[in-house]
């Protein structure tokens, strides 16, 4: 019977290898051959596609373009869903109206979103430039232009995912106790010392979470870029995936690109390890 028990882990085993473990081992292997439309096949090659990786500079300059997207849109979005999380916690009117409206752009798919923002931001129908023309401004080339297109993507990513970290750090603040609060108002602080030395903290955890989910999605910004921009003007916008996406399944360079995802999880995996030990350290050294 002691030994029986183990039986019933098989399923959930056998799931995991399926899902994650053969495709992983799949893709190391496929990472070491010359697979692609002209020459399929698991052809060993060695380690040439990691040595034509590191001279791919169009990588990693959308490595780093993905890094300073995913910074800034979290960044963003922890501060705006804080902000939104505070204005409901406590009793307001509308409070449930309000905390259903909040999460109505996180419940629509991002392809659907991106192709709204995307007529949203037309250089000629418009209505952002519609308004701007209104009040005698100049129209602007949101999609065109580099920098604008860099920002579009992040205002479209900030606007569907700021709702998800609102949800979390309102759960956050809902599940606080009400002790700290009561002693805080005897002791006379107002609303900016009761945040900064009760609140803040005791949201540092679930602070550090947020954070981390949210980048971890960040990281993977696809749909986004894929709709909106298609990477450009140029490869202005373009992020890790969307260039492993274009060399796998546009070039059909599919060894070079298995190899290109492998580096880009396991750079994940460092970066994401380094950012939260380093986010544990600012968060919660106050509850030392």
């Amino acid at each position: 019977m002691y030994r029986q028990k183990y039986l019933f882990l098989i399923p959930g085993l056998l799931t995991l290898v399926a899902i994650i473990v053969f495709p992983l081992l799949f893709t190391i292997r496929v990472s070491f051959s010359s697979w692609d439309v002209i020459q399929p096949g698991l052809d060993w090659i060695g380690g040439e596609n990691y040595a034509r990786l590191w001279e791919d500079e169009r990588y990693w300059e959308a490595l780093l373009r993905l890094a300073g997207m995913a910074g800034g849109t979290v960044l963003v979005q922890y501060v705006l869903g804080f902000g939104l999380a505070l204005l409901v916690w406590r009793e307001v009117l509308l409070k449930r109206f309000f905390r259903v409206l909040f999460l109505i752009p996180m419940m629509t798919t991002p392809v659907v979103m991106s192709v709204i923002w995307r007529t949203i931001f037309h250089e000629s129908l418009g209505p952002v430039n519609d308004l701007l023309q209104r009040a005698g401004l100049e129209a602007l080339p949101w999609i065109s232009s580099a920098g604008l297109a860099f920002t579009s993507v992040m205002i479209v990513e900030i606007w569907q995912w700021t709702p998800f970290m609102f949800l979390l750090l309102l759960a956050g603040l809902l599940s606080l106790p009400e002790e700290p609060y009561l002693a805080a108002r005897i002791d006379g602080a107002g609303p900016f010392r009761t945040f900064f030395r009760v609140t803040f903290p005791r949201m540092a955890a679930i602070s550090v979470g947020a954070i981390l989910i949210r980048l971890i999605e960040a990281s993977k910004i696809m749909e986004t870029v894929y709709v909106l921009t298609s990477g450009g003007p140029g490869t202005a916008t373009e992020t890790s995936s969307y260039y492993i996406y274009i060399r796998g399944l546009r070039d059909f360079q599919l060894g070079y690109a298995a190899s290109l995802s492998l580096i880009y999880l396991i750079i994940m995996i460092v970066s994401l390890t380094l950012i939260g030990k380093g986010l544990t350290r600012i968060f919660v050294k106050d509850q030392a």
